[in-house]
């Protein structure tokens, strides 16, 4: 019961790294000592110190003998700083427990094993899922070279995300609202189609109260560069723009939109599609983690019928809008079959003001925490 209970405070201390630890994994740390705290530390990548070693020097002379309780495998090998593993061996820490083994190729048990080569005991599997839930990007990205893909999309109870029309677009409550800034905080680049852009003229910025340290990438889905050069997407030239094309896409539209301060990123098509695949191989490369994808219809239907939807938040108001014209959450060519149907799981549903918000994993979903799968990070390696 104790570690449970200590397990809890290091994983609300790295839910404090939410927007601050990319492209690191936000980690918390708490050592404990007859049974009270004498050390706390979280993950912020400009500070450069891991959570272990701030918690080790608020800890002091008391870490001898002391249990660490870390909310991801102590690293091993020498990045920015050096190796966690060595300096919890050296500060003299008796125990150290921990939920997951770091699924980072680098790390991957060594930390564990040098820890026990040291004669330390190390407990694995604690509290894995919750642990899991926050380094989900970081998992994602680190293994497949691909940001991890959360969709969202705020909509009726029928399914609908508006009426069509150019009044009415927002559907969510204040609350549901807030609840995708949450969602942008923890994600390094948002995504949408130009349609999109063309209806609504977002900013896409974040506009959250927490403090993020990492400026958020928008990016937009937009073959044929219609994004005009009065979009307000423009109007923060110091939030990046990048803007995905085909290889066709008019070199003329390409220079005026470049001025603007847009990064224009061509990609091939495929069924007169911009091939997702490569979209998301390009995130990649520039460290982004964790996607937010927020639509419209036609992009939602696209990530989904590509299997490259990894969560999904359904953001549900209590209301029917109806009609012919109203547009549905997903769209495109859409399934032939109920057997051909993407299918998810619901690992979770939060009330988020008069709305209803539910975290679906489809099947295709490369996440640690899916619901889909039995993970080797949740097994004991005791």
């Amino acid at each position: 019961m104790d570690d449970k209970r200590f397990m809890k405070q290091a994983l609300r201390l790295a839910e404090k790294s939410a927007g601050l630890a990319s492209p690191n994994p936000g980690v918390g740390c708490v050592i404990v000592k007859n049974g009270a705290v004498a050390g706390r530390g979280f993950h912020e990548y400009a500070l450069r110190d891991h959570a272990e070693i701030l918690a080790l020097c608020e800890a002091g002379d008391v870490a001898r003998g002391a249990t660490a309780y870390v909310t991801l495998e102590p690293c091993s090998h020498y990045g920015k700083t050096g190796p966690c593993a060595d300096r919890l061996i050296q500060s003299g820490i008796r125990r150290v427990v921990t939920p997951l083994a770091d699924p980072n190729p680098k790390v991957a048990g060594r930390g564990i094993e040098k820890l026990r080569n040291a004669g330390l005991i190390v407990d694995v599997g604690l509290m894995a899922e919750e642990a899991g839930k926050i380094i989900e990007a970081f998992a994602c990205h680190v293994t497949t070279g691909l940001p991890l893909v959360t969709a969202k999309a705020g909509m009726s109870l029928d399914g609908k995300i508006g009426t069509g029309m150019p009044q009415g677009r927002r559907i969510s409550s204040p609350e549901g609202l807030d609840f995708g800034q949450c969602l942008r905080l923890k994600m390094d680049a948002v995504l949408v189609g130009v349609e999109t852009v063309l209806a609504d003229d977002p900013e896409l910025t974040y506009r959250g109260r927490a403090r993020k340290g990492r400026q958020l990438t928008r990016a937009v889905l937009d073959s044929n560069l219609r994004t005009p050069p009065t979009a307000r997407l423009f109007k923060d030239r110091k939030t990046p723009v990048l803007l995905f094309c085909s290889e066709n896409a008019s070199e003329t539209r390409k220079v005026a939109l470049q001025a603007l301060g847009a990064e224009i990123v061509s990609v091939q098509e495929h069924g007169g599609e911009l091939e997702l695949e490569k979209v998301l191989r390009e995130l990649g490369k520039r460290n982004i983690l964790g996607l937010l994808v927020e639509g419209g219809s036609r992009v939602h239907g696209s990530f989904l019928a590509s299997n490259l939807v990894d969560v999904f938040y359904f953001i549900v108001a209590p209301l029917v809008l109806g009609g012919a014209s109203a547009v549905p959450v997903v769209g495109g060519k859409g399934s032939e079959s109920i057997a051909a149907a993407p299918k998810f799981r619901i690992r979770k549903q939060y009330q988020a003001g008069t709305d209803m918000v539910f975290e679906a994993y489809p099947a295709a979903s490369r996440s640690i925490v899916s619901p889909w799968v039995t993970n080797e990070l949740y097994k004991r390696r005791n």
